[in-house]
């Protein structure tokens, strides 16, 4: 069995704690995936139809540009747990971006999320084509504060 990875995408920092948690916990390592260009207040503005935030997300073609120099070499992992906040009931479009960056084929990926209030909607459809190869389990949202048992009994359940 190979290795665990945690990757995630957290513009505002909600979801970096999180990922940091479940990481130490299920002993994987740590990526982030990183804008080329970083979001601002203003592109994050959900309540602004021409946000850059908004703009993404009512495009299904979407893929923001991601850093890929440090993608980690996604061979040595067997499970990949992927965070982000919910944006609009689905997973930021720059998620999709780094799933399509890695050849997932025979990993488990696993889907996990912050949010203000709302579920993981359809957030596995959108993420599925993506991950070509993969088996991909049903992921859950945490709140950002959640505990490290809590996450780690979760965890425990997809690996």
């Amino acid at each position: 069995m190979g290795k665990t990875l945690v990757a995630y995408f957290s513009p505002t920092g909600h979801t970096a704690k999180l990922a940091e948690t479940l990481a130490k916990e299920v002993k994987g390592d740590l990526y982030e995936i990183k804008p080329v260009e970083k979001y601002s207040a203003k592109d994050l503005d959900w309540t602004d139809g021409n946000s850059r935030s908004s703009k993404e997300m009512q495009d299904k073609t979407s893929r923001p540009s991601i850093i890929t120099a440090d993608l980690p070499n996604i061979e040595e992992y067997s499970v990949v747990f992927v965070g982000f906040p919910i944006w609009w009931y689905i997973a930021p479009a720059i998620v999709n971006t780094f799933l399509e960056a890695c050849d997932l084929s025979g990993k488990t990926v696993v889907p996990f999320a912050t949010s203000g209030g709302s579920g993981m909607g359809k957030t596995n459809d959108y993420l599925r084509p993506s991950c070509k190869g993969a088996t991909v389990k049903d992921g859950k949202v945490f709140s950002p504060s959640a505990n490290k048992t809590e996450l780690k009994k979760w965890a425990e359940t997809k690996i």
